[in-house]
């Protein structure tokens, strides 16, 4: 939008401050007027004006006299009004500078205002923080696209060598790399539906209603324990009812993502997978603990970044596409919850998913 120039806040606050000034000195000279005119006659016929002044006298002499008073009070307060304004604004020219920095690009400037703290250096510490916020968010949000890209490219690579085999060997059993390819191209639909999935949760744009945690537990448990009896996992599930208001289908995928997570990558054979659920005064809590490698605190705090699987972590047909972990964060944090991950002393990793507790209905 288009707007028309007008009058500098500078210019509008020095003219609001002369006009102040010229009112109380206009003010001040009608008290003291009105205040002399009590004690001097009113008489025209008087000659002897030495020695018996009248409001004729003292009119002729105090209007010339308040005229200059009020002619350098003008002058002090616009040059005075002008200068105050500018020391007062100062700040938010510099919280302007910065704006325009921001606007361009330039998301590392701050403007670390100094002094103490007032309605201008409170202006600069939010937009300071929001800044920094901002380019946090806009350095994941390129390391992710790089990372998605990397993970996409890949899947596409291998097709296209694929394709190029068959077309260099017209008697290469189709079948075989009919089969691989079809692989790669259900893990290419994998990878780009868990990054709509991944960007629908960070937009928050879903339904929500009354969820039970511990039915969504078992349900994701029920899915997934044919993949548990092929790696020999056991999957336990207990717990309390754990009612949150979310999004079904994303809490869901949460619940799932965990649980997969947890059968994937535990012992090659004997593993556990534990699945609880608990209610608190305010919140509910999900917690989705398995055996597996031993994980230092250092490697399980990357472990909600895309595309992480840990140390020595193989991809497998199994593996996932590196986003399980990111996604369950993601939804967790779209319905207001937190989610903590803490390697197992025995090996392993524990991850607790809090939301917002739901009272029951009688």
């Amino acid at each position: 939008m288009v707007r028309r120039r007008g009058l500098s806040v500078r210019l509008r606050l020095t003219l609001s401050y002369a006009g102040f000034l010229m009112v109380a000195g206009v003010l001040l000279l009608t008290a003291v007027w009105v205040y002399l005119l009590e004690y001097v006659p009113d008489d025209w016929n008087q000659r002897m004006l030495h020695q018996n002044p009248n409001r004729q006298l003292l009119a002729y002499t105090f209007a010339p006299a308040a005229a200059t008073v009020l002619a350098i009070l003008l002058v002090f307060g616009l040059l005075g009004g002008w200068f105050l304004a500018g020391r007062m604004l100062a700040p938010l020219t510099r919280i302007t500078e910065a704006t325009r920095a921001a606007t361009d690009g330039s998301l590392s400037h701050r403007i670390r205002l100094p002094g103490r703290r007032d309605e201008f250096r409170e202006l600069a510490d939010a937009f300071d923080t929001m800044l920094a916020r901002l380019e946090a968010h806009v350095a994941e949000q390129k390391r992710f696209a790089a990372n998605a890209s990397h993970e996409l490219r890949t899947p596409l690579a291998v097709s296209q060598t694929l394709l190029e085999v068959a077309r260099a060997d017209p008697d290469r059993d189709t079948g075989e790399i009919i089969d691989r390819l079809h692989a790669v191209n259900s893990r290419a639909i994998d990878l780009t539906e868990a990054l709509l999935l991944l960007s629908r949760a960070d937009r928050r744009s879903f339904p929500r209603e009354r969820v039970d945690l511990s039915l969504l537990a078992e349900e994701a448990a029920e899915t997934l324990l044919p993949l548990a009896e092929e790696r020999g996992v056991t999957v336990e599930t207990r717990g309390d009812i754990a009612p949150t208001v979310g999004s079904p289908t994303l809490l869901l995928q949460l619940t799932t993502n965990l649980l997969h997570n947890a059968i994937v990558h535990n012992l090659p054979d004997q593993g556990t997978v534990r699945v609880t659920t608990s209610v608190h005064p305010e919140t509910v809590e999900l917690t989705v603990e398995n055996t597996g490698a031993r994980l230092t605190p250092e490697v399980a705090s990357t472990l909600t970044e895309p595309f992480q699987r840990g140390a020595e972590r193989l991809r497998t047909h199994h593996a996932g596409v590196g986003l399980g972990l990111a996604i369950v964060e993601t939804i967790t944090r779209a319905h207001d919850g937190t989610l903590t991950l803490t390697p197992r002393p025995g090996g392993g990793l524990r991850v607790t998913v809090e939301l917002p507790a739901t009272a029951l209905r009688g």
